[in-house]
């Protein structure tokens, strides 16, 4: 009997030195949840747990070339976008999915966790109008929906407001990842036009987690490569970056 293949998801993200976000946490998520990944690499940074040394970006024209590349043979089933660093990133993107039905999801990365900038204020007026409408699903965390929506969110009701507000201007579906309130549980809310469904998880003791929102995105990449529906995707996704958080704070 042939043996299946594995469904291969696409990573586009920066390279972070320290090995706790981007391109390496991306490809490990895909492993661990049986998908095969490839990479486009869009920006090389030098970080620390704590701070960013230094940042270089990846050329438009090198995007593009790895994403023709990406896609010569075996293709992805999907991808999934995180740090992009400029504006010339975005557009280069936007100009290859407008040719491309492969549904994918941004990882809206404007900051570091240590809270340098990571793309800038043209590449988010591009991400916004150029890349977000070819979007799946958009998955900002509570500071990165703040910034996209230009409203303020401090409960779960301004959670649920502000993923309409983002679906609605943003033309894609939108999930809130709500790690960065308070309460005993983190909360994800997803809005796809028709439906909103909510997702609780227990919330950790320790932290702050870095990559979280990288994990999560590419979770719900690799679900999705799998065959899952959006909120299915997203439901798997949240119980399994819940469980990878508990293993790392258990080692």
């Amino acid at each position: 009997m042939p043996v299946k293949r594995q469904p291969i998801a696409l990573t586009l993200a920066g390279v972070d030195s320290s090995g706790g976000a981007g391109v390496a946490v991306d490809m490990a998520t895909f492993n661990a949840l049986g998908v095969q990944g490839k990479c486009v690499v869009t920006a090389v940074t030098a970080q620390s747990c704590k701070a960013v040394w230094g940042v270089q970006g990846t050329r438009p024209a090198i995007i593009t070339a790895q994403l023709d590349a990406a896609f010569s043979e075996r293709p992805p089933v999907v991808a999934k976008s995180g740090m992009l660093h400029s504006s010339g990133v975005v557009e280069a993107m936007a100009e290859f999915w407008d040719q491309r039905r492969t549904p994918l999801v941004v990882d809206p990365v404007l900051a570091s966790s240590s809270g340098t900038t990571l793309l800038n204020p043209a590449g988010v007026r591009a991400l916004k109008r150029r890349l977000l409408p070819l979007a799946k699903v958009v998955t900002p965390n509570v500071p990165e929906a703040e910034a996209l929506s230009g409203m303020s969110i401090k409960s779960p009701d301004d959670m649920r407001q502000a993923v309409r507000a983002l679906y609605e201007t943003c033309g894609c579906a939108a999930v809130i990842t709500g790690g960065h309130l308070h309460g005993k549980e983190i909360l994800e809310v997803l809005y796809d036009g028709r439906d909103e469904c909510e997702f609780a998880t227990p919330r950790l003791r320790g932290g702050p987690w870095r990559g979280t929102g990288c994990r999560f995105a590419s979770a719900v990449a690799a679900e999705l490569a799998q065959g899952n529906s959006l909120s299915a995707a997203v439901g798997k996704a949240t119980q399994w970056v819940s469980a990878a958080l508990a293993k790392i704070k258990g080692r």
